[in-house]
C-alpha cells in the first residue's frame, strides 16, 4: 500500500511540466502535495492514477507498475480529480450505484449507504447531482473515490467549494481514511495541510523543492522571523522599510482606521524596538505588535520564490 514515483518526466512542447521527480508515500501516511498553479501537481497525480502517460520514469502503486498493469493499479486507487467530472442528470445514489457496478462491488446497496453517511451526503442523496451545490458535488466525487475501499487515495483539491463547516467534516474523513490507507492530496488551503499532514512535498516548476516533515521544514529557516505591527492610523510603508534588520516589509491591510504590516527579519527584538521608536518620533499609535512563528505559508513562499 504505497505510492512511489521514480524519475518521473512529462514534457509539453519545450516545457517540462514534471522534471525527473522522485518520492514515496507509505501506508498510514497522509502527505500534502503543494505547489503554485502550474507547478506540476495535477500532472503528477494524473500519471500516478494512469490517466496520463509520462515521457520518462515510472510510477508504482502498491509496488505495481502503473504503465505495465494499469487496470490492476486503478483498482487499488481512489481518485478525486481537480476537475470533478460527474453526470449531472443522474441522481446521487444512481451515480454511486453506477460506480459500484464499474468496480463490481458485492453488497453494493449497503456500501452505497455507508459511503453516503461517511461523506455527509444523506440530506442530498435523493437529488440529481446537477441540483446540489458545488460543495456537495465535491462530496459525491469523494464518495465515488471511496466506495470500493481503495488502498490508495489521491485527492486533488478535495475541499474545493466547501464551506468552513464542511471543510472540517471532510478533513476528519481524510484523517480517518489515512489510518489504514496511503493518502496523497493537494490543496491551496495551507491551513488544511497543516491540520492533517505530518509531511509535505512541495513542487515548483516541475521540480521538488522540499520533501520533509512539516516540523523540519519550519526549522530550516529558524533564523527568519515575522513581526506583525498594526497602527491606529495610516503609515507610509517607506518609513518601515528604513528599519535596520528588516529583510522585507509587506502591507497586510489598510483602512481609514488601521494599517498593518508584516516584517520579515532575523532580529525580531531589534525590529520591535525600532518600531516603538518610530511610533514615538512620528506620533503614531500602535494597536498591536507581535512576533509569529513561521507557518507553512511562510515556508511555501520562501521555497517557491527562492526557486523562481
Amino acid at each position: 500500500m504505497s505510492i512511489e514515483v521514480k524519475n518521473l518526466l512529462k514534457v509539453y512542447g519545450e516545457q517540462k511540466a514534471v522534471n525527473n521527480i522522485s518520492f514515496k508515500v507509505d501506508k498510514g501516511e497522509i502527505v500534502g502535495f503543494l505547489g503554485p498553479n502550474g507547478a506540476g501537481k495535477s500532472t503528477t497525480m494524473k500519471i500516478i492514477t494512469g490517466y496520463l502517460q509520462q515521457d520518462g520514469g515510472e510510477a508504482f502503486v502498491s509496488n505495481v507498475s502503473v504503465t505495465k498493469e494499469p487496470l490492476t493499479t486503478k483498482k487499488k486507487i481512489g481518485y478525486l480529480p481537480e476537475a470533478n467530472a460527474l453526470y449531472y442528470d443522474m441522481y446521487v445514489k444512481e451515480y454511486l450505484d453506477f460506480i459500484s457496478e464499474v468496480h463490481k462491488i458485492e453488497n453494493k446497496k449497503a456500501k452505497i449507504e455507508s459511503v453516503i453517511q461517511l461523506t455527509g451526503l444523506t440530506v442530498e442523496s435523493k437529488k440529481k447531482i446537477g441540483q446540489v451545490s458545488k460543495g456537495y458535488k465535491q462530496r459525491v466525487g469523494l464518495a465515488a473515490a471511496l466506495i470500493h475501499d481503495p488502498e490508495v487515495l489521491i485527492l486533488d483539491e478535495p475541499t474545493s467549494g466547501l464551506d468552513p463547516n464542511q471543510i472540517v467534516e471532510i478533513r476528519e474523513v481524510i484523517r480517518q481514511q489515512g489510518k489504514n490507507k496511503t493518502v496523497l492530496f493537494s490543496s491551496h488551503i495551507l491551513q488544511e495541510v497543516e491540520a492533517i499532514c505530518d509531511r509535505v512535498i512541495i513542487i515548483n516548476k516541475g521540480e521538488i523543492v522540499a520533501n520533509d516533515k512539516l516540523s523540519n521544514l519550519q526549522k530550516r529557516n529558524e533564523d527568519k522571523h515575522i513581526v506583525v505591527v498594526t497602527f491606529k492610523e495610516p503609515v507610509d510603508k517607506a518609513l518601515l522599510e528604513r528599519i535596520n534588520d528588516a529583510d522585507s516589509v509587506e502591507q497586510l491591510q489598510s483602512s481609514n482606521f488601521t494599517d498593518s504590516y508584516r516584517i520579515q527579519t532575523s532580529n525580531p527584538e531589534s525590529v520591535r524596538k525600532q518600531i516603538l521608536e518610530i511610533s514615538l518620533q512620528n506620533n503614531l499609535n500602535i494597536v498591536s505588535l507581535q512576533s509569529e512563528n513561521q507557518s507553512l505559508e511562510e515556508v511555501f513562499r520562501s521555497l517557491t520564490q527562492k526557486a523562481e
